[in-house]
């Protein structure tokens, strides 16, 4: 197994019914300031979980200690062959009793104008998706899955929806399908109003989360919970578009043939025959929160009760083998301190940089390692000149911690290197011969 573990091919599923929202009214809301610099902390440490996900299709996973409970995952974007008309509420903020206003009214309020429904388009298909405005002049966060349709096209045609009612162009400034967000331009606009980004590493379980988007095009749409979980990791199936040169694994090794999820098909009437383009997965850390979270809310924000980006909304896990029946309360986003990282790369060069280990990794079992009873990420060999060599690790070692992140299984190591940019460093934790280390690494760069 590689830093970059890689799932089977899954087999083609059907996509999401797609919907369309009318333009609303515009708004009345206060200025939010701009966004500060980018914190590189991660988030609070916390036990995480490894969950099985594929990104927009129709296929369940067993999930850490729900293993057999029938638990699906799907990015939450709303994509399929064709568009169907759907009546969406305004996307205006209705306050009819200020006096008796909650602070998710106000937070409302203010980050709903900061909240846009992106519409992307390619031959007979099409789908739409929420993005978060970083700039006065257009530049937009949102998921990779959003603008290449699941990894369908890569030239998609976008159109946003602006909260004030306007249907603008948009351009694609650079997808990060390693952690699955990218950003867009917005044609010539000077007006809009950035959302300010949180500094998630300060997170707390427990704090409000509140997503805005538009779920089924349903523009403007508030839902609020609490943030369920820190520091989960999950897998999710890639939404880069397919090329000549296929990721085949981080030391160039072909992608892994056993899953350590059961993957399977779920039947959607009329689109038996819809491929999927996905041919891999990709590792993410993110927050776990029960604010409700549906399809076409993918690329929205998350927010904390002062109304800062605390995430991107990016997957929802599904019971009972299908997406139509929307939020269980179980939903993922991606930090706000890597989602602000990633934008600004994007922005800056069009791509953004992500760490790399150089080792081969597993989980720990008892079938594996009997002698052990450590939880975490066992080193199976190094690559000669890579980061773990070069910081001492070696084959046996197993991994339980990176950044001050509690690592359970490969898939929380792979999350949790893909959060640095290449160069950084981080303190490792490991066990060898029973005896807990620790190392300064100084991560390589995935290609």
């Amino acid at each position: 197994m590689t830093d970059a573990p890689h799932e089977p091919t899954p087999t083609p599923v059907p996509a999401p019914v797609y919907y369309t929202s009318p333009t609303p009214p515009p708004p009345v809301a206060p200025e939010t300031a701009p966004y500060p610099a980018a914190a590189t902390t991660p988030e609070s440490p916390k036990r995480s979980a490894s969950v099985g996900i594929i990104a927009a299709l129709a296929v369940g996973a067993l999930v850490g200690g729900l293993s057999g409970a029938g638990v699906s995952m799907w990015a939450v974007n709303a994509n399929s062959s064709s568009a169907t008309g759907g009546s969406a509420s305004p996307a205006s903020i209705t306050v009819n009793d200020a006096d008796d206003a909650t602070t998710i009214t106000a937070v409302a309020a203010t980050a709903s104008p900061s909240v846009v429904t992106i519409s992307a388009s390619s031959g007979d298909t099409a789908g739409t998706g929420s993005g978060v405005v970083l700039s006065e002049d257009g530049y937009v966060l949102t998921n990779t899955h959003v603008v290449t349709l699941d990894g369908a096209a890569a030239s998609a045609s976008i159109e946003v929806e602006t909260a004030d009612g306007r249907l603008l162009t948009a351009t694609l400034v650079g997808t990060d399908p390693v952690v699955d967000l990218a950003v867009i331009k917005i044609d010539d606009v000077t007006d809009l109003q950035p959302l300010e980004f949180a500094d998630s590493s300060k997170l707390n379980v427990g704090d409000t989360a509140i997503a805005i988007g538009a779920p089924l095009g349903l523009a403007g749409t508030v839902t609020n919970g609490i943030v369920s979980a820190l520091n989960r990791s999950i897998t999710v199936a890639s939404s880069a578009v397919p090329d000549s040169s296929a990721d085949t694994g981080d030391n160039g090794s072909e992608p892994d043939t056993e899953s350590p999820f059961d993957f399977w098909n779920f039947d959607v009437p009329g689109t038996e025959d819809r491929p999927t383009t996905a041919t891999s997965t990709i590792s993410l850390p993110v927050i776990q929160t029960d604010a409700a979270i549906n399809p076409g809310n993918s690329g929205g924000a998350l927010l904390d009760a002062d109304g800062k980006v605390i995430g991107i909304n990016v997957a929802i896990a599904s019971a009972g083998g299908s997406s139509a029946a929307g939020s269980i309360g179980v939903g993922f986003a991606v930090p706000s301190n890597l989602a602000k990282r990633v934008s600004e790369e994007l922005i800056e060069d069009g791509s953004a940089s992500h760490g790399l280990l150089g080792a081969n990794v597993a989980d720990v079992t008892l079938a594996s390692n009997p002698d052990t009873t450590t939880v975490g990420a066992s080193i199976q060999e190094v690559t000669s000149g890579g980061a773990a060599e070069a910081a001492g690790l070696t084959s046996g070692d197993i991994v339980t911690k990176f950044n001050g992140v509690p690592i359970t299984d490969r898939t929380d190591l792979t999350a949790q290197v893909r959060v640095l940019a290449a160069g950084e460093s981080a303190e490792i934790g490991y066990v060898r011969g029973g005896e807990a280390r620790t190392a300064t690494v100084t991560v390589g760069e995935l290609q």
